[in-house]
């Protein structure tokens, strides 16, 4: 998908260009349009937390790096906005930590899934699952029950960025340890995660990647010592906190010159 003509140096390149991939992906049959809905009260989290990635959440994402390269079966479910945002980085992650890529979603097509299958794969995936469902999640009544027997269905750690909150707790209860990248750290999806990962996921899942590749050659123990000293509760607070006490300064001068560029866009 083609990006943005805008600069990376504009102070609001990262927001303009996250709303141009997903309008781009409910245009390609990727996203849902409530997708749209999803990502604009995910862009307000991020903007109270400041748009940067917080040392908790890189600690985040260094335990998740850690369960990744621990895992026997890891697994990186997919969805809509999932695709649409960092299909080429989901498959370097999953290069990185040697996982199986599956798509997962509530609006389940079969239109929609051989179209995210397909953009994957022109990102670099060799083999997408999701499209069997052979297999379900228990408890669960909608379509995000339905998961390959052989993906996340034998998962061990399963990373589930953009996640409902129903479908998170259903993993849990099945005993996988579950990575959840949201920005709210009140949803439920990150409140039932082993690693919850407060921060934007175009941030996040290269940071990801990149903690695993820095942790390629580390040992067993060394692997095993990050992930019992990451304290998701902790991660959770720090989050919070960024929220309620974080100061609205440079967030409203960016604003304001979002704002300006939006306007000369328009009378262009």
């Amino acid at each position: 998908m083609s990006d943005i003509e805008i600069p990376e140096s504009h102070p609001r390149y990262q927001s303009l260009l996250t709303r141009h991939r997903i309008e781009e992906g409910v245009e390609k049959g990727i996203t849902s349009r409530q997708g749209l809905i999803a990502e604009g009260r995910g862009e307000a989290f991020d903007y109270l937390l400041g748009e940067r990635t917080h040392p908790a959440a890189d600690e985040a994402e260094r335990a998740a790096a850690a369960h990744l390269l621990l895992a026997e079966r890891p697994v990186l479910s997919v969805n809509g906005n999932v695709a649409a945002l960092v299909p080429g980085e989901m498959v370097e992650l999953a290069a990185a930590v040697d996982a199986d890529v599956e798509v997962n979603l509530f609006n389940r097509t079969e239109e929609r899934l051989e179209a995210i299958a397909d953009h994957l794969r022109d990102h670099g995936a060799e083999e997408v699952k999701g499209l069997a469902a052979d297999g379900r999640i228990p408890g669960l009544d909608h379509e995000r029950a339905k998961v390959d027997a052989d993906g996340i269905g034998a998962a061990d750690v399963v990373l589930v960025p953009l996640e409902d909150g129903d479908r998170a707790e259903a993993l849990g209860a099945m005993g996988k340890t579950e990575i959840v990248i949201d920005l709210n750290p009140l949803s439920r999806s990150a409140r039932a995660a082993a690693v919850p990962i407060v921060d934007n996921i175009m941030r996040a899942v290269p940071n990801i990647t990149a903690h695993a590749r820095d942790l390629s050659d580390a040992s067993r123990e060394e692997l095993e010592r990050i992930v019992a000293e990451f304290d998701a509760d902790g991660a959770l607070a720090a989050a919070e906190e960024a929220i309620r006490c974080g100061s609205l300064d440079d967030a409203e001068a960016d604003a304001e010159t979002e704002a300006d560029a939006e306007a000369a866009r328009t009378d262009n």
